[in-house]
């Protein structure tokens, strides 16, 4: 028979692999919380932001629930019509994507500090506008955030760099990182987005390729650690 091509597995759906095993041999209760992220990172030898993916992974296939300001519980599949087949290996881990946004677009924000033209920077100012106008009307503003990281690509005029930077921006519409968007994506989490992008634009506009470097590394900083807050927390109203 031919053989079929091996694809490697993403560090997130290997440990979301080993939880689902312990889950289907009863290790875990159902009804029963797991163990917190940092000592379920400590047992597998792994990152927390790793741990926190398969989580989520997990919950996205109806294994377990995550309940903010309690934690992680096992859902009893008996009765319901949950998935049967594990979620496909192809999407990014959201914590590991945001920390390669990092790098790339830190980079193309300083060129845009250098080579916008004036278009570009009220390119870039619509789109903060937008996103407010989102935020304003109840809606999650992605649409001008999009806008915004694509403004600050294009105003360098690389093809590559500017597929590369929407594709991984489009990453973040996959079933894993749209749910943990939903646990801890919110009016005040958006305002603080909204208020760092205008930190980048300053940069931009006033030509200063450092600053502008230094506003994006920490509004993707800032977006890890919103996503990387505890589970338990408290419940925020």
């Amino acid at each position: 028979m031919p053989l079929q091509a091996v694809e490697p597995q993403r560090l997130y759906r290997q440990i979301a692999e080993q939880l689902r095993s312990l889950l289907v041999k009863g290790e875990y209760a159902v009804g029963a919380r797991l163990p917190a992220e940092r000592d379920l990172a400590r047992q597998f030898g792994v990152s927390r932001p790793s741990v926190r993916e398969a989580l989520i992974a997990l919950e996205v296939e109806a294994w377990v629930e995550v309940r903010t300001g309690s934690g992680v519980y096992v859902l009893d599949r008996s009765s319901r019509q949950a998935a049967n087949e594990p979620l496909g290996g192809a999407e990014w881990g959201p914590l590991e994507l945001i920390r390669a946004r990092r790098l790339l677009e830190g980079e193309t924000a300083a060129i845009a500090a250098q080579q916008a033209k004036r278009k570009d920077v009220q390119a870039m100012q619509q789109a903060i506008d937008t996103m407010a106008e989102e935020a304003a009307s109840g809606e999650i503003p992605q649409g001008g955030d999009r806008a915004f990281h694509s403004a600050i690509v294009q105003a360098g005029g690389n093809g590559v760099l500017i597929e590369t930077v929407q594709n991984f921006y489009d990453a973040r519409r996959g079933p894993i990182f749209t749910r943990l968007g939903g646990h801890f994506e919110n009016a005040k989490s958006w305002q603080a987005a909204i208020d760092e992008h205008q930190a980048i634009l300053t940069a931009i506009r006033d030509h200063d390729a450092p600053a502008a470097r230094a506003a994006m590394h920490a509004h993707l900083d800032n977006s890890h650690a919103r996503f990387s807050a505890s589970w338990c927390r408290t419940k925020r109203t």
